[in-house]
This record gives C-alpha cells, sequence and structure tokens, in this order.
C-alpha cells in the first residue's frame, strides 16, 4: 500500500485544479500545467483537496498510486510557488551570464557555449559564477540545469566545472613524485 498516495494533496487559495478524465490541468499565478496520467488511477477533488486511488489491485496500479499523487503535487506547487535549481561556475576564467534569450557560458573552450533559454523558464546569473534555473514545471528545470551541467561536468581533480549549489565532488590526489 502506498503511504505516499493516501495523503491528498491540498490546493493553496490562488490555484485552481481541474480535472478531466485521466487529464489533470492546475491554473495558478506562474501559469498553467496539466498532465495525463493513467487510467489505472481515480482522481478526485473535494474542497481544495486532490484524492487518487487506484482503480484495481494489480502491480502497475498499485505503483501509479504515488507516482500519480507525487506529480499532481508537483503541478500545484510549480504553479503556486516554482522550482528553481542553482548551480555554481568553478574555474579560472569560467563565466556565466545573460544574454538576451541566450545563457552564455566561457567554460575553458576555445569558443563560447551559447545555450539557448527555453520557453516557461528563467535563467538569471546573479555573478559570474552563479546560475539560477527556475520554473513551473520542475521536470523542464531538472532538465535544463543538467544540460548546462553537461557542458562541462566538475572533474575529481581539481574540481573545475559546472556543480550544483551543495554538490559534493570526491576529489582525487594528484601525481606524485
Amino acid at each position: 500500500m502506498s503511504r505516499v498516495g493516501q495523503v491528498p494533496v491540498s490546493v493553496p487559495d490562488g490555484v485552481d485544479v481541474t480535472i478531466n478524465g485521466s487529464i489533470v490541468s492546475a491554473k495558478g499565478k506562474l501559469g498553467e500545467l496539466s498532465v495525463t496520467l493513467t487510467d489505472n488511477i481515480s482522481i478526485s477533488q473535494a474542497d481544495k483537496q486532490v484524492s487518487v486511488k487506484p482503480t484495481n489491485d494489480t502491480k502497475h496500479a498499485q505503483q501509479m498510486w504515488g507516482t500519480a499523487r507525487s506529480i499532481i503535487s508537483n503541478l500545484v506547487i510549480g504553479v503556486s510557488e516554482g522550482f528553481s535549481k542553482k548551480l555554481e561556475v568553478n574555474g579560472t576564467g569560467y563565466r556565466a551570464q545573460v544574454q538576451g534569450n541566450t545563457l552564455v557560458l566561457q567554460l575553458g573552450f576555445s569558443h563560447d557555449v551559447n545555450f539557448p533559454i527555453p520557453e516557461g523558464i528563467k535563467i538569471n546569473c546573479p555573478d559570474q559564477t552563479h546560475i539560477e534555473v527556475s520554473g513551473a514545471n520542475k521536470q523542464r528545470v531538472g532538465q535544463v540545469a543538467a544540460e548546462i551541467r553537461s557542458y562541462r561536468p566538475p572533474e575529481p581533480y581539481k574540481g573545475k566545472g559546472v556543480k550544483y549549489e551543495g554538490e559534493y565532488i570526491l576529489r582525487k590526489e594528484g601525481k606524485k613524485k
């Protein structure tokens, strides 16, 4: 039995959740998101709470119960508060800046890396070594942050590269004489 799926999702003020069969859509101050869930789940809404129940006792329905509840919760949080990931750029001469609709990264290559900012995502650089990726869709925010990190992942000897804020890099010892 799913412990996550048993807890109903509470809908804060200013967020409208509509259920149309297996399509759940949420609308709030940060935009509108919708998702299509599997038919093994029944979704019901009652006074500012959304409940999720499996329709049968199959293994797949039990697995999707908690997953569907988490997806609905992420929709509600995304349109009301939003999600963000913070990245750090470490290395001599490594810089990041936003120019119009592109993120320009200088990561030690012979050329600048131009990353076009996708629609629905906001990227902010408070200084040259920090990047903040924010948006309403949790999956897209994480995907964009992972793509930015993939241009120069942190290396284990000096720790140079792009890493998540708070990420621990396992450092290796260099050559010995």
